[in-house]
Parts: structure tokens; C-alpha cells; sequence
């Protein structure tokens, strides 16, 4: 019977967990549809936080790769005066490359859902 308890207080503390992280990541940064996110990321910063090999094997036309890894030390290439639209492989770091970059200043931030894992747009390898 205490092993139920246990169970049941670290399945509340995991849900707990997950809402926070959900609201905290709706109120740092826009998530769009690849249809939204084709919309405006011409006009904006395009990021791609993936690591440089993912970056190297294909990435969306006119993105710029600042690795999730190298980010602390190259944010500041990123413009705070414009719109910054990021994407991942799978929609997961980006939220987190958002929060950081919230945290630095940024305020007009958007995420690719799914990531690049999703997009079915144009596509550049090296």
C-alpha cells in the first residue's frame, strides 16, 4: 500500500512538473504551424538551434545554425529588435532556446511545431 502512495505522489509531482513547464513556455514564445510559421519567418531571424551536423544534413532555405550547445556564448549575434523564429529537430530545445533568450531580453519569439522533423517546405543541404 505505500508503494501505491509513492507512485501516486510522483506521478502528481511529474504532472505538476509538466504544467509548469507547459504555461511557462506558452508565455515565452509563439508556437506556429509550418503554414504560420512560412508566413513570417522571411521577414524575421531564422534559427536553426540544431547541432551543426543536423544543420549540415538539411535545413530550412535562409536559416542561420546557432547550436543549441553554442548558444550562451553567441546569442548576442541574434538581433533583439526583430522577430526571432527558431526550430529544432523535434520542437522539445526550442522551447528551452527560448526561455533562455526570454530571459536575455528577447521578447518577439516564435517555434516551429514539430520542428524540422515536420517541415515539408523548401530545404537546403550543404
Amino acid at each position: 500500500m505505500e508503494f501505491l502512495y509513492i507512485i501516486a505522489g510522483f506521478l502528481f509531482i511529474l504532472t505538476v512538473l509538466i504544467l509548469v513547464n507547459y504555461f511557462r513556455t506558452k508565455k515565452t514564445v509563439t508556437i506556429l504551424t509550418q503554414e504560420q510559421f512560412i508566413e513570417g519567418y522571411r521577414k524575421a531571424q531564422l534559427i536553426d538551434v540544431r547541432e551543426s551536423k543536423d544543420y549540415a544534413a538539411g535545413h530550412i532555405l535562409g536559416a542561420r545554425n546557432i547550436p543549441q550547445s553554442q548558444l550562451r556564448q553567441r546569442f548576442k549575434e541574434i538581433r533583439p529588435d526583430k522577430p526571432v523564429y527558431l526550430y529544432d529537430q523535434n520542437g522539445i530545445n526550442g522551447s528551452r532556446v527560448a526561455m533562455f533568450l526570454k530571459k536575455k531580453g528577447y521578447t518577439d519569439l516564435y517555434l516551429l511545431k514539430g520542428g524540422f522533423r515536420t517541415w515539408t517546405g523548401k530545404v537546403r543541404s550543404k
